[in-house]
């Protein structure tokens, strides 16, 4: 080797650092951070299983809304049940409990209730309701879903308002403490 590189090569073997790899504090702070990034991400994604499982109820109740529009077209009254509505889904799954309340249900409109089984879960309101027509329009059917504002509400006629057994013109909305979607 020429004497000038063997000089140049001592000198950087002499200057040279060692590089260990991390210390310490700095796999300690890299741990902290991955902790508190967790810690925020963690509720959130905790909480999309309710919202998949609630997903199945807004659903159904929309379907049971549907297959009783459908129903009244082709019938005087709104279906009374399930086995005369016909549209297939089971009145009980995992997380809910489907019913269609006796007696709610006549020529004028229809409830449809998704009660949870889970209490972390909320409960779904469906209203189909007929509306009396003008001078100028006919009658016609309107459905909502009111979803209760907060886990462990058991589903009932209190989640609607201006829900009536006779046609009207005015509009069934969600009631305090529910949500209409």
């Amino acid at each position: 080797m020429k004497t000038s590189l063997k000089a140049n090569l001592l000198k950087h073997l002499i200057t040279k650092k060692e590089e260990g790899g991390f210390t310490l504090i700095e796999l300690l702070v890299v741990i902290i951070i991955i902790g508190i990034l967790a810690a925020i991400a963690l509720p959130s994604f905790l909480n999309q299983a309710n919202k998949a499982r609630q997903s199945e109820a807004k659903t159904y109740v929309g379907s049971m809304n549907r297959g009783q529009q459908a129903y009244r077209l082709e019938n005087p009254v709104f279906a009374p049940g399930f086995v005369e509505l016909a549209i297939g889904i089971p009145s009980v799954t995992t997380y809910y409990t489907y019913t269609i309340p006796a007696g709610s249900n006549g020529a004028f409109g229809a409830l449809a209730f998704a009660d949870r089984i889970d209490t972390a879960l909320k409960s779904y309101v469906g209203a189909t309701q007929l509306t009396s027509g003008t001078a100028t329009t006919e009658a016609t059917t309107l459905a909502i879903i009111c979803e209760s504002t907060a886990a462990n509400v058991p589903a009932g006629t209190g989640a609607v308002t201006n829900f009536t057994s006779t046609a009207s013109s005015s509009t069934t909305n969600c009631n305090t403490g529910w949500k209409k979607l």
